[in-house]
């Protein structure tokens, strides 16, 4: 057994130039690195990340969250051995003393818990997704949902429905869905762009539309599609992120969607019309994220046709997807391990939504650094989707390259259109 040595953090930058955490842990001869992402669209039942406030950086620093794995979560790990991944993330659970990690933050507790993984990868020479992965072994390469157009809190646009993303579910392994969506992309950059002018990006890589109407952009996604030479639905399919919350007014139960006022009711009829209008095989956040009645109710209408995907709804919380699956809210989970807190608690809440026959999409978010563990995460896990943004930008481009080349070392199947929900 190697011995947890040495632990410390440090501030750095994510793509959005906020500052960030990451930290190194030493055990022995071995290291392990992992750098903490942050969300723009931040659900309310996500563990807290912990911001210095004041003036500098905004008040988005994270000198206070550094401090707390050098001071509390260090003296607390040291001396474990390395691969004991779920005791050490029990003891940082226990340290901070919260189910929300509010106390220390869930910034500095994920950044300890990641990098452990990391220097158990190193010390026992094995790649980090054989590390992540059961006892059988690690799983399938996931199949790409990819970041093509963008709107709502992801971009300085008119348009409210946060993404709109191409899924290869004609492709038969992971080169070629990127492949295949790298021709959409440049499709939909022909039609926005002005000559040699590329059209604007937002944080995830997406382009801008010049658009504000959903409908809208969903025909400009088809025709790139077609554009690019492939049969919409059958050869590549949409998936939109509508981040619904965002637009939810709580007071009056009401949803301001570009100029619209819709209830409950027609927010459901609503994506109900996108279903049946465009090859749409995966719909996330349609409502809001305490809006249980319209989950179950949209669930009973498209729940047997596509992938009805929880994000704000979920929030990676264990409890909040068993509340989900008795209520039959939705068929998937996007999972993100900067909700939960810990690699521990990912891990437990992709075998609890495998365990219901529900697919888990593991998903980066909008603040995002190189750091790759995402896409270890999803092989180790058979989350069989993963959800990184679109084909542009360094932190993007890192995992879908270490997925390049964990495609070239294992030997392991491509997931494809299978793993979407419903199964």
């Amino acid at each position: 057994m190697t011995d947890i040595t040495a632990v410390d953090a440090w501030e750095v930058l994510d793509s959005r130039g906020n500052p960030t955490v990451r930290v190194r842990v030493d055990a022995g001869d071995a290291t392990g690195q992992f750098t903490v992402p942050a969300g723009a669209s931040t659900g309310a039942h996500e563990a807290v990340e912990r911001r210095d406030g004041g003036d500098r950086y905004g008040g988005r620093g994270v000198r206070e969250a550094c401090a707390a794995v050098r001071d509390d979560l260090a003296p607390v790990v040291v001396g474990w051995s390395v691969t004991d991944q779920v005791g050490v993330d029990e003891a940082l659970v226990d340290c901070d003393g919260t189910e929300n990690l509010s106390t220390l933050g869930a910034n500095a507790v994920l950044g300890v818990s990641g990098a452990v993984a990391h220097a158990a990868a190193d010390a026992t020479d094995r790649p980090l997704y054989d590390v992540l992965a059961p006892d059988s072994g690690p799983g399938a390469m996931p199949m790409p949902m990819i970041n093509v157009l963008s709107g709502g809190l992801h971009a300085a646009a008119d348009l409210p429905i946060q993404d709109f993303l191409a899924v290869p579910v004609g492709a038969d392994t992971y080169p070629e869905a990127l492949e295949t969506v790298w021709e959409v992309r440049r499709a939909a950059g022909a039609r926005i762009g002005s000559g040699e002018h590329p059209p604007p990006v937002a944080d995830e890589g997406g382009f801008i539309p010049p658009v504000a109407d959903a409908d809208a952009a969903f025909e400009l996604l088809v025709d790139a599609i077609r554009d690019a030479g492939y049969d919409p639905g059958r050869e590549v399919a949409i998936a939109v992120d509508v981040a619904a919350t965002h637009f939810y007014d709580a007071d009056r139960d009401r949803y301001d969607l570009a100029g619209e006022t819709l209830d409950r009711a027609a927010m459901i009829d609503r994506v109900v019309e996108w279903v049946d209008a465009y090859p749409v095989r995966s719909v996330e956040d349609p409502l809001a994220e305490d809006d249980w009645t319209g989950w179950e109710r949209l669930a009973d209408r498209i729940g047997d046709r596509v992938q009805l995907l929880g994000d704000d709804l979920l929030a990676t919380n264990a409890g909040r997807l068993d509340r989900a699956v008795d209520a039959g809210a939705a068929n998937a989970a996007l999972i993100k391990p900067n909700q939960a807190g810990t690699i521990t608690r990912t891990r437990r809440v992709v075998d609890a939504a495998q365990a219901a026959d529900w697919a888990p999409v593991v998903s980066a978010r909008s603040g995002e650094t190189c750091d790759a563990t995402i896409a270890d995460l999803a092989v180790g896990l058979d989350a069989g989707q993963i959800k990184i943004g679109s084909l542009a930008r360094s932190e993007r481009l890192a995992k879908y390259n270490r997925l390049l080349g964990i495609d070239r070392a294992y030997d392991g199947d491509f997931a494809g259109c299978d793993a979407l929900a419903p199964w």
